[in-house]
């Protein structure tokens, strides 16, 4: 039976403009940071092609699984999970699902947007001249008066949740559209013009060797893990920003052709960030490191020993700040169209009320590196109790469920009507495959390794 579920949500204008959007969802600062990072010291080449093989059989299944269910719902993931389980005649307790999903986009922004944050204040640093004749101390210096500035880190968390809630206000067309319209060609573009210089340094043979030579005996079960994991944590699954993305997906567009494409330019930007990076640490003699060190101190560093280090070096923390917004807007959306369809305010009204709790809890990870920083649970600061809980325990836990009922709850009929296909077709047959038995048993794992 066709689904004829009514929904008030717009439609994205174009299937390029929903390409856009997720795959700014899913490029965000791990991108630049952390797969080129773990890509070199896990075997290089070995360790692309299994994390290749991670994204066919995890990745893709599940981010056409999330996008169908978004679009067969119509609605916010609350919604729609509470729509889809009783369309399939389920215990509605599925709805949880929903929630999972828009508590994880909510925490994941609130310190997102203190990260995010300081990577503006390194880019109004570095305009007043900031990485001219930059030593190991001064940067050292930096980083500490960062952290232990409340007001500084308030200042730019505020702005960074104001600009987020602003675009996300302005609604799909004349907000998102627009924002990833702008943000992802210009992503590419600095991305680009950093991979052209990095091409012009004597260190770009050892970067590219560092990334992609073919070590196998660097290859482990932790390698395996750390694929599986990066494959699903980089299409930004299981936090219902690409099921609430799915729903504004108008029916005439290919789920399957849009999942590829996405997969596809996130491993893009990823290995071009590591192209860029890496040949730039090399030639100034730095150490490649994995993280804030990175970000923070180890490329400063080395943009302060480059010709035009200043203009190169703006260059990557605009690189940092689009990736961030466009991630950043999908967090939120989540809880926005929840709360616009659940209680019939305006946009801009949701956009305030989600904006200001997400502000407010993202005033504990600015504590946590300050007045806060001794105050402890499990061993644990307040930033890393929420990293811990939405990123070992909410967003795996969200994709392993939203692969099943996908997979074992939704009728073969349902499914197929919205993949546009035949329940005999070869390619269908292999998603079921992959979404009701691989990619929950790799995720599975995933989850446990987090946990323990």
């Amino acid at each position: 039976m066709a689904n004829h579920n009514t929904t008030i949500h717009a439609h994205w204008s174009s299937r390029i403009t929903f390409i856009l959007a997720a795959t700014g969802s899913a490029v965000g600062l791990g991108n630049i940071w952390k797969f080129p990072y773990i890509t070199g010291e896990n075997g290089g080449g070995a360790f692309v092609l299994i994390y290749l093989l991670s994204v066919a059989i995890i990745g893709i299944p599940i981010i056409m699984a999330e996008t169908m269910l978004g679009r067969r719902g119509q609605m916010n993931p609350i919604a729609t999970m509470e729509h889809l389980a009783k369309e399939a005649k389920v215990t509605k307790l599925w709805g949880y699902l929903g929630w999972m999903g828009v508590l994880a986009g909510f925490i994941i922004l609130s310190f997102y947007s203190v990260i995010a944050g300081k990577t503006i204040a390194y880019a109004l640093k570095i305009m007043t001249g900031f990485l001219s004749q930059l030593n190991t101390d001064m940067v050292e210096h930096a980083v500490m008066s960062l952290n232990d500035s409340i007001f500084a880190l308030t200042l730019w968390h505020t702005v960074f949740i104001s600009v987020t809630m602003y675009i996300v206000a302005r609604g799909i067309n004349e907000g998102i559209e627009q924002a990833v319209k702008f943000l992802m060609p210009g992503l590419f573009l600095i991305l680009l013009i950093l991979v052209a210089y990095a091409m012009t340094t004597d260190s770009f043979g050892t970067g590219i060797s560092f990334m992609f030579n073919f070590d196998l005996d660097s290859v482990t079960g932790t390698t395996f893990l750390l694929a599986m994991g990066q494959a699903f944590f980089t299409l930004s699954l299981g936090m219902g920003a690409i099921m609430v993305y799915g729903s504004y997906l108008p029916k005439d567009i290919s789920i399957g052709q849009t999942a590829l494409v996405i997969a596809i330019t996130d491993t893009a930007v990823a290995i071009l960030a590591g192209v860029a990076i890496f040949p730039i640490v090399f030639a100034n003699a730095f150490e490649p490191s994995m993280g804030p060190d990175l970000i923070f101190k180890t490329l400063p560093m080395a943009f302060s020993h480059m010709f035009a280090g200043n203009l190169f070096g703006l260059m990557f923390f605009v690189l940092l700040i689009f990736a961030a917004l466009s991630s950043s807007i999908s967090l939120i959306e989540p809880a926005v169209s929840y709360v616009v369809e659940k209680y019939e305010i305006s946009r801009q009204n949701a956009c305030i009320i989600a904006g200001a709790l997400t502000w407010a809890l993202g005033m504990g990870t600015v504590f946590s590196t300050n007045i806060w920083v001794d105050a402890t649970i499990f061993d644990k600061t307040f930033f890393e109790v929420l990293e811990f809980i939405s990123a070992n325990v909410l967003l795996p836990l969200g994709g392993i469920l939203m692969a099943v009922f996908a997979g074992w709850v939704m009728t073969l009929e349902s499914t197929a009507e919205e993949f546009e296909v035949s329940k005999e077709s070869f390619l269908f047959k292999l998603w079921r495959i992959l979404v009701r038995y691989v990619a929950p048993a790799a995720v599975t794992i995933v989850l446990i390794a987090g946990l323990f």
